[in-house]
């Protein structure tokens, strides 16, 4: 598992990067959910929450891959559902299950509290966005999504090493634009709501995968690219578009 002469083949390094791409899409849900909370943070707090953020992901990516033989051992089934077919659930369904339950929950509370204006009122309470709090949250979705690019990564590559190392590769390019991904979606309300929404359907995506309805994520990822294209045209069109003018009473 730890085949430090693997490093002198070529294979080994297009497996490196080939999986650090991997974990960098990976990521991107992860980014954006830790962007959009510490985005409720006080500005000054809202650079260390993102390090926190991302930091706490990183730790849980590496213990899991260093205690990979249990993180595949959550696959056996715990108990099962005396369903008309049976139905058995294991550890890493009530994972994805618990999970997705949050990040749906989570992303439509974001939802409503901009629908009904309060955003601005919430960060500014100190109370209500506290940076415990919000790392805390952070750290909930932060396992979940650990559990899904660490089995994404034993079903590439048999060598923990590599995975380590890509890992901690794609997380700290993700922590070099992580503050350039925020403050472009918290400053273009169009882009946070679609990344909500588009969070939404990842959390609905690990619900359908615990109850062991596969979906093919690339689809899912394509249509986030292809619907983030959609609004970059429409933002550059609304710069484009020409002033309104407004008409003078005198001439009424």
């Amino acid at each position: 598992m730890y085949d430090f002469a693997a490093f002198s083949q070529p294979e080994t390094w297009v497996s490196l990067l080939t999986l650090t791409l991997m974990e960098i899409v990976l990521g991107i849900d992860n980014i954006i959910f830790i962007s959009i909370l510490v985005g409720r943070l006080p500005v000054a707090l809202q650079a260390r929450g993102r390090v926190i953020g991302l930091g706490l992901a990183l730790v849980f990516r590496v213990l899991l891959l260093l205690s990979i033989s249990w993180v595949v051992g959550l696959r056996t089934a715990l108990f099962t559902l005396p369903l008309s077919t049976p139905w058995p659930v294991s550890g890493r369904d009530l994972i994805l299950l618990g999970g997705g339950l949050f990040l749906m929950y989570k992303s439509t509370t974001e939802i409503h509290t901009r629908l009904q204006g309060e955003e601005e009122a919430s960060a500014s309470t100190t109370g209500r966005a506290t940076l415990l709090r919000v790392v805390l949250q952070i750290g909930v979705i932060d396992l979940v999504f650990s559990f899904d690019s660490v089995l994404t990564a034993v079903g590439l590559v048999d060598n923990v090493l590599v995975m380590i190392l890509a890992v901690m590769g794609a997380m700290g390019l993700m922590l070099a634009f992580s503050g350039v991904v925020a403050d472009f979606v918290n400053k273009n309300p169009t882009i946070k709501m679609l990344a909500l929404s588009f969070l939404i359907m990842i959390g609905l995506l690990l619900v359908m995968e615990a109850a062991h309805q596969e979906i093919e994520k690339g689809y899912l990822y394509f249509a986030m690219g292809f619907s983030l294209l959609v609004e970059l045209l429409n933002m550059r069109l609304r710069t484009k578009a020409p002033p309104v003018q407004l008409r003078d009473p005198q001439f009424d």
